[in-house]
């Protein structure tokens, strides 16, 4: 480990590890159509990418009232329960480039804004939970990404300051949640994001294809 920088990796899952971005818009979508009586215009579908990352509750509450949320919640959730294993898939490399890591001694957690539960169904399907020693769920926080709350607690749990430590993820609300904790962090572009999405919030790494998690240390 000595020649290592980094001992600990810490991953986003959804547009990281896991392609669900099928999944994620149909279930928007799905949502929509059946609260709304109208699928979302081209404009509400950018918004709502653009807050991939952050807590399904509160990208929700940007398009209908509050007393809509709820029902939008639960338009979802139904879908994607029922549609998650068949449109979920890693991504191409990543179940080599974690074996790699795990197997050069790095420790390796999740931090998703995913519920804790789906996020770990989504892993067993993929093949990927015995990389990971903790998962960081939305509901296991009371703040989240951009928020450092999640990084920092799946430092907690992992006994580890920030130094050595690197966060890698594919929005800019990783990047701000990494940077807020204190460690390192890294981008992805195989995931929905573009560069561009990152001005605010730069990375100290991009990574354009999972091999090169492997040059971070």
């Amino acid at each position: 480990m000595a020649s290592r920088k980094y001992s600990t990796y810490l991953f986003d899952l959804d547009g990281t590890l896991i392609d669900s971005i099928e999944l994620i818009m149909e279930s928007f979508r799905h949502t929509f159509r059946i609260n709304l009586g109208a699928g979302p215009t081209p404009d509400e579908e950018r918004r709502w990418r653009e807050g991939f990352g952050t807590p399904l509750r509160t990208q929700l509450a940007k398009f209908v009232s509050l007393d809509q949320v709820d029902d939008l919640v639960d338009g979802y959730r139904t879908f994607t329960h029922e549609h998650h294993d068949r449109l979920i898939r890693p991504y191409s490399g990543i179940s080599e480039a974690l074996m790699a890591l795990q197997r050069s001694g790095v420790r390796m957690a999740i931090v998703t804004s995913k519920t804790n539960l789906l996020a770990r169904r989504g892993l067993q399907l993929c093949g990927l939970e015995d990389y990971f020693e903790t998962v960081v769920g939305m509901d296991d926080v009371s703040e989240h990404k951009p928020h450092p709350a999640p990084v920092i607690a799946a430092l907690s749990r992992m006994s580890v300051g920030p130094s050595n430590v690197v966060f890698v993820g594919d929005s800019p609300h990783d990047i701000c949640a990494g940077r807020g904790a204190g460690v390192d962090t890294a981008a992805v572009v195989w995931g929905p994001f573009e560069k561009t999405a990152f001005v605010n919030a730069p990375p100290d790494y991009w990574l354009s294809k999972p091999g090169e998690l492997l040059d971070l240390g």
